[in-house]
């Protein structure tokens, strides 16, 4: 893992998490958050740095999914003995074991069908990696500025499309995977019919649970993240929603309560969802004010102006 310790940031992890039903009538998302995998899971802390998981998980026709992954994700990232080696490929196939396993789970349990969006977040040292699959986002702030680290799978999202089209799907004309989701990836949903078809221990359907995964190394310049379901992103621009967090620590300097604050503010803008958000710091001192550089002042002159100028200057110089 050392070459993840390219310079001499190590990020130092703090992270609070808030979750509110909101207007629906019963709470369908869940979320995860383990500071230290290595100290609760009995592991040798291959990087000798922090090392810590977090996730969010939006479910939809019941919580059933949403908690199955929040409980299984994490074990089946640490117990492939490929971990920490080949890390993306250890998450994307973590992800797709929990969606088989859940698959098994509601053979033998119809009343646990469900389906659920997921977003996972590892911290290995300065290594960050976010796997997204379906609507839940995930915001760096680095230096007051918002970095998506996610992308949003909705139907519509032109190479969801296209994917969805080349597998047999269609996507009608609000939006909705056959006209049923309104995510184009997804853990669980095995009883839609239509929507996932297995070959072998690949999924071929319009609907997939595969993740995608973006990965970064984090310097001083990374303050902390944001992740959240799509409930926060229904009402927050990521943008804003750096601005308002980065406020809001600067006040208390606590992740939990920004946590709570940020969906707070959601229900107050009327968010129609669940509402989680978990946000994650990477040092222990609160943001530090952005000072702009100074404008440069800029004077003109009028063309006369410039020509008495001109004049005074050969005056002057025959003076001399």
């Amino acid at each position: 893992m050392s070459k993840y310790f390219q310079s001499d940031f190590i990020p130092t992890i703090r992270s609070g998490a808030w979750a509110d039903i909101g207007f629906r009538s019963r709470m369908e998302d869940a979320y995860v958050c383990v500071d230290n995998f290595a100290q609760d899971f009995g592991l040798e802390n291959t990087s000798g740095g922090p090392n810590a998981f977090y996730g969010v998980f939006d479910g939809h026709g019941g919580k059933h999914a949403a908690d199955f992954a929040g409980c299984h994700l994490l074990r089946f990232i640490l117990e492939d003995e490929e971990f920490p080696q080949e890390i993306e490929r250890v998450i994307s196939s973590a992800y797709l074991r929990t969606d088989a396993a859940f698959a098994k789970a509601c053979s033998l349990d119809a009343d646990l069908a469900s389906g659920t969006t997921a977003l996972t977040v590892i911290i290995m040292g300065r290594l960050l990696v976010v796997a997204n699959t379906g609507d839940c986002r995930a915001v760096l702030c680095r230096q007051g500025k918002a970095i998506e680290m996610s992308t949003d799978h909705k139907p519509m999202h032109a190479r969801e499309r296209r994917r969805i089209e080349a597998s047999g799907g269609c996507i009608s004309s609000d939006g909705y995977l056959n006209g049923e989701l309104n995510v184009a990836r997804a853990l669980g949903d095995w009883h839609l019919e239509g929507l996932k078809i297995m070959c072998g221990n690949i999924e071929l359907g319009p609907l997939i649970a595969e993740p995608e995964l973006v990965s970064a190394n984090l310097t001083e310049n990374d303050e902390f993240l944001i992740i959240g379901c799509d409930g926060i992103w229904e009402v927050f621009l990521s943008q804003n929603a750096v601005d308002f967090a980065r406020r809001r620590l600067q006040e208390h300097n606590d992740p939990s309560l920004c946590s709570k604050e940020l969906v707070d503010e959601a229900l107050k803008r009327k968010s129609s969802d669940n509402l989680s958000a978990v946000i994650i710091c990477f040092q222990q001192h609160r943001p530090q004010n952005l000072i702009s550089p100074p404008s440069r002042a800029r004077r003109r002159f009028s063309a006369q102006g410039l020509m008495d100028l001109q004049s005074l200057l050969d005056s002057s110089g025959g003076e001399q």
